[in-house]
């Protein structure tokens, strides 16, 4: 990693490629025992310990999360919805996501809200499709949407794993 002048890390090894960091990583965070432990977010500056005592500052939602752990909370989010989507409750992996880690990232809070909307959307097309069965073309309708629903489900998993934004198609917005 390279050294700044002040002793802090300039990229963070958890990144996307070609993501640069403007936090830097304090020492103690770098693997550096002999590091003394500092937090920015205390006031702290670089080879200054916090006080004895003082928690850490964290933000409402609890631990940050790591951008290794938002990608895989953002999958989560997606594929989640496969889990119920047979018996049409496929909205409820997304919506646990959503209520689980959706305060911890913002990241994660984007990903489960467009896999919850999404999912939702697709159980009001289901039901007018299954409506529509009994004039026939409610059948081409059902293998329409479960070709898109695996299809746009995977891509939004992908796209959460390169640490992407994913919008899907035909979604009515619900959930902001």
């Amino acid at each position: 990693m390279s050294e700044s002048h002040s002793g802090m890390s300039e990229s963070h090894s958890g990144s996307r490629p070609g993501a640069h960091h403007d936090t830097p990583v304090p020492p103690s965070h770098r693997g550096d025992p002999a590091a003394p432990a500092c937090s920015p977010e205390n006031g702290d500056s670089p080879g200054t310990p916090p006080a004895y005592g003082t928690p850490p500052a964290y933000g409402a939602g609890g631990m940050p999360m790591s951008g290794f752990e938002e990608r895989n909370w953002g999958i989560g989010a997606h594929l989640s919805g496969f889990l119920a989507a047979y018996v049409a409750l496929g909205f409820v992996g997304p919506l646990a996501v959503l209520l689980v880690a959706g305060n911890r990232s913002p990241f994660v809070r984007r990903h489960a809200v467009e896999a919850l909307n999404f999912n939702l959307s697709v159980l009001v097309y289901a039901v007018i499709s299954a409506v529509l069965v009994l004039i026939l073309i409610g059948i081409p309708m059902l293998l329409a949407l479960a070709l898109l629903y695996l299809v746009t489900t995977i891509q939004g998993a992908v796209a959460a794993s390169r640490g992407l934004e994913f919008r899907y198609p035909l979604t009515i917005r619900l959930i902001s």
